[in-house]
């Protein structure tokens, strides 16, 4: 059963899950489909396909059933009890919860990643449940197949009753609010520096974090570490910024964010929203994509759609057409044709054409203007000064309390407009 929000087909969907399963650890020894005209309220798939899947269990001697949709507490519970305890039934929310919990590596990223999962632990929490956490051995550094869905909070912590479990979840998000408030103070301090964010957004393994590492040395700054970059998904998961000197002289702070994937769990958006107002604060996105992926169209959807259910739209947006040093010459000269023709095609692995991609940034931060109109109160009066400053100003007037300006800004200040913006294109 197809939601109309899942962009990949099943047979795409599939891959993309035995990749995250080959993340997480786990080896595919097979796979099967149903469609599905309703889901089956008891179990998900339907009454013979669980009697199959039962079989499979018996020949096959699998671990771990994982399934590509998120399943209710309901459904898992029931398809636990007709496997019994030879095997664990995880979906796929839980299979990117157990590959955060691997790649976390900050204080930020353990907290975040621990809320999502108590969040979506916590309604599953049975009996049979936590014997196989038992049965894991518990502890947050479990490898191999038996620890894969059971990784962060410890057996004793998922022992423990629900409401000792939802204090320490209110807990969790008051120390993630300390940290959005941390985060505040430092994007307060940049605005104040009038130094323009970029945040790099895309697909998982798009190659967010080579082409950071690429920027920066293109830039010719110094990098005490250069950027984690491994050819798995989600294998940056705690944001990184570099400073990157922009041709004409200016500069810019270049954010790398975790990667997007189709059905990103919503307990994952909720939990990581410190780092995803990163990309709601920004100046300016810069949109990586595969272009090598066979679904690049689709993951390239799935990411837009991410950022629209974030309610972001009105951040100026530049497309990086990565990985073209895996391309053929007329392969190159047909991107621009293709579905992205207003992209620049790089290779951030090779160092291709980075030059003219710092250059579209500069110039959309600070050459390109953006029609903007804008309710600003009389006690904002450094925000009107700004945009005479720095912007055209086409009308003003001045209304009860606060006075309107419509004219143009460049794209690098409708961060600071945007709690005033009445309209933007």
């Amino acid at each position: 059963m197809r939601d109309a929000n899942h962009l990949l087909a099943v047979e795409d969907s599939l891959e993309e899950l035995r990749a995250l399963a080959d993340t997480a650890g786990l080896e595919v020894v097979g796979e099967m489909t149903q469609k599905l005209e309703r889901i089956e309220p008891a179990t998900f798939i339907g009454k013979g396909k669980v009697e199959e899947l039962k079989t499979w269990q018996s020949e096959l001697g699998f671990e771990v059933a994982l399934f590509d949709d998120e399943l209710s507490p309901r459904h898992q519970r029931n398809l636990e009890q007709e496997l019994g305890e030879k095997a664990r039934v995880l979906d796929r929310t839980a299979l990117i919860l157990d590959i955060f919990a691997q790649h976390a590596r900050t204080r930020e990223g353990a907290l975040q990643v621990e809320l999502a999962q108590y969040e979506y632990r916590l309604p599953r929490l049975t009996r049979s449940w936590t014997h196989l956490v038992r049965q894991a051995g518990g502890g947050a550094g479990r490898s191999g197949t038996a620890g894969v869905g059971l990784r962060g909070p410890g057996e004793t912590q998922l022992e423990v009753d629900r409401r000792q479990i939802r204090a320490r979840i209110t807990l969790l998000k008051e120390q993630l609010e300390d940290v959005r408030q941390h985060r505040q103070q430092h994007r307060a301090q940049r605005r104040r520096a009038q130094v323009p964010v970029v945040s790099i957004v895309g697909y998982t393994n798009a190659g967010k974090s080579s082409l950071l590492n690429a920027l920066v040395d293109a830039a010719g700054a110094k990098q005490t570490l250069p950027v984690l970059t491994e050819d798995k998904l989600f294998a940056t998961l705690d944001p990184t910024t570099r400073r990157v000197r922009l041709p004409a002289g200016k500069t810019a702070l270049f954010t790398d964010t975790v990667g997007f994937i189709q059905k990103l769990p919503t307990q994952l958006v909720a939990a990581f929203r410190a780092t995803l107002e990163e990309i709601e604060e920004a100046d300016l996105l810069l949109h990586v994509v595969d272009i090598t992926h066979p679904n690049a169209v689709e993951q390239a959807k799935a990411v837009e759609q991410t950022l629209n259910d974030l309610e972001i739209s009105d951040i100026p947006i530049v497309i990086a057409l990565n990985k073209i040093d895996r391309l053929e010459p007329e392969q190159r000269e047909a991107l621009l044709a293709g579905p992205f023709p207003h992209s620049v095609p790089i290779s951030a692995l090779q160092q291709i054409n980075i030059e003219p991609l710092l250059a579209r940034i500069e110039h959309d931060l600070y050459e390109s203007l953006l029609p903007v109109q804008v309710r600003l109160p009389y006690r904002r009066s450094d925000l009107a000064a700004l945009f005479h400053d720095h912007g055209r100003v086409d009308v003003e007037r001045f209304v009860e309390n606060a006075v309107v300006i419509e004219g143009r800004l460049p794209a690098r200040y409708l961060a600071v407009f945007r709690p005033y913006l009445v309209k933007a294109d």
